[in-house]
């Protein structure tokens, strides 16, 4: 259900107490699940007490804090936890790019939540309740495998996308910008509907150390955290600099030192952190940032990688240091406001919430949010898959093709197992 602005009824909000319960994505119906999970822990929900589709334009995050806080804002509260997402939970997508439409918010009707130890279900609306007056967690179906998956050209062919990344490296060395994040997409057809369940479960299992995520049809594992706010702290891993994996444990190591002595990669890395660090300071009384990057190595690739953190200076909420932050220059380029012009001339597709934040936000204003990254939109049989890297003026163009087809390989394992 969607519930504008100015005409919102208070919902009723009931979080308990539970007993740790197993695999939280198991417990999941099939019916749009929404999810947050790395390493077990985070939020699933499922059912809508509210939803909205957030007006695209320059004022869209004002727009959605405002809409947040009249369906939050005004709920009749029973908490009993009181701890970062219990009370009423919004999940949200925002597009990569301000014109697109498509942001989304969600209130999910249950939320099922484990962190630090603790675990409690939340309750908006009128749910219904089992037999022995319990609130009724799913009717559990089991998960189908989608059959044999066929895959086709995106927007662009491989060849095209390689010359628009040639066509990009050559504006960079004329001097019109340092840096631009390039991206292609992948049509996958499944034989039977794609159950976005054993999705999730395939990629919390394969990548544990990311943020695996479902959020109106946005799915994916993304190890890219823009930022989590947990009262005034807030938090931020920032990713740029991108080699794959080695065909062997000696290969892997000379690719992880390769990566960390390129200047290439480092440059862009360094791009991406002086961006962070020019949105963040304004907003915190505090802020740090370190002098060396550390290596993140996952199944499919390795990364150049930057833990953040910070203490915010007047308290808010995770959704206005969003706002701030998006588009980091590890997804847009540098600077910004001309890759992003960049990237509309040259791509010649909608990313749609592909590169944009992806995550929950409580009615405190805390929660977790990150660039929705190695990600797919599903729908019925079909998938839309997205990958892409960041180019500078010395990319070579079959590179950075491998890179991204590198990346197109976490969605494809989801579907295929």
């Amino acid at each position: 259900m969607s519930v504008a602005l100015g005409t919102t009824s208070p919902l009723p909000v009931r979080t308990t107490p539970i007993r740790a319960p197993g695999d939280l994505l198991a417990s999941l119906p099939r019916t749009a699940p929404y999810a947050w999970v790395r390493h077990g822990e985070g939020l699933v929900g499922w059912g809508e007490a509210a939803r909205v589709t957030v007006p695209p334009g320059p004022g869209r995050f004002a727009w959605a804090r405002r809409w947040l806080a009249a369906v939050l804002g005004d709920a009749h509260v029973d908490d009993a936890v009181d701890a970062p997402g219990s009370g009423p939970v919004a999940f949200g997508t925002f597009t990569f790019d301000e014109d697109s439409p498509g942001s989304t918010l969600v209130v999910p009707q249950t939320i099922l939540a484990r962190r630090g130890g603790r675990a409690w279900l939340t309750t908006v609306g009128s749910v219904p309740a089992n037999g022995s007056g319990d609130p009724q967690l799913h009717v559990f179906t089991p998960p189908r495998r989608p059959g044999r998956i066929r895959y086709g050209d995106g927007s662009l062919t491989a060849p095209e996308w390689e010359h628009i990344v040639a066509r990009a490296a050559r504006r960079i060395r004329d001097g019109e910008l340092e840096k631009v994040v390039l991206a292609r997409d992948l049509l996958a057809v499944a034989e039977h509907p794609i159950d976005v369940r054993l999705l999730l479960a395939r990629l919390a299992h394969r990548y544990p150390e990311c943020y695996t995520f479902s959020v109106a049809g946005l799915v994916g594992a993304t190890p890219e955290l823009l930022v989590r706010r947990t009262g005034k702290q807030i938090e931020s891993l920032v990713l740029a600099g991108t080699t794959p994996r080695g065909t062997s444990a000696a290969d892997d190591l000379a690719r992880g030192a390769a990566l960390f002595a390129s200047d290439k990669d480092r440059h862009e890395h360094e791009c991406a952190i002086a961006s962070v660090r020019q949105t963040l300071a304004p907003l915190c009384s505090a802020l740090h940032t370190p002098a060396e990057p550390e290596l993140l190595v996952l199944p499919n690739v390795q990364h150049l990688a930057s833990h953040v953190s910070g203490r915010l200076a007047d308290g808010a909420s995770v959704l206005d240091v969003v706002a701030a932050m998006h588009p980091t220059a590890a997804v847009g380029g540098t600077p910004t406001g001309t890759a992003i012009e960049l990237i509309r001339e040259l791509e010649g597709m909608d990313r749609a919430g592909y590169a944009g934040p992806v995550g929950w936000i409580d009615a405190h204003g805390d929660g977790e949010w990150g660039i929705a990254l190695r990600s797919g939109i599903v729908e019925g049989r079909r998938a839309r898959l997205f990958a892409g890297g960041g180019i500078m003026g010395d990319s070579e163009p079959s590179s950075e093709l491998a890179e991204a087809q590198a990346k197109f390989r976490v969605m494809q394992y989801a579907l295929e197992g």
